[in-house]
């Protein structure tokens, strides 16, 4: 069998109109995340592919390899998907928006 190429974009270069899902738990949501982003934990993934928004997606996690993992699966469902490669660590590094839930040194990112 051929391994599949994995269609992946930095964190600038999101195709636009793509929703940014979010993959991390929700520790890591609480503590930092795009403010655009949908939240859908990689643990729940096949719990609640009925959420899964329609169009375009661009999957992110903290640096890239639970991201390729739910890419992949997407896009053997049909879905038109790329994965951030470098996640939100590089998200952070070029200086992209992010947000933090409620306050506090907790939420410091």
């Amino acid at each position: 069998m051929e391994p599949v190429s994995l269609p992946s974009v930095g964190p600038g270069d999101i195709p636009p109109g793509s929703t940014l899902l979010d993959v991390r738990e929700d520790d890591e949501w609480v503590a930092g995340h795009a403010p655009d982003a949908v939240h859908l934990p990689m643990s729940q993934i096949t719990a609640r592919l009925d959420e899964i928004p329609e169009g375009p997606i661009a999957v992110v996690c903290k640096v890239g390899g639970r991201s390729a993992q739910v890419t992949a699966f997407l896009a053997q469902r049909g879905h038109e998907v790329v994965n951030v490669t470098g996640g939100m660590l590089a998200w952070e590094a070029e200086g992209r928006p992010m947000t933090a839930e409620g306050a506090g040194p907790a939420a410091v990112i």
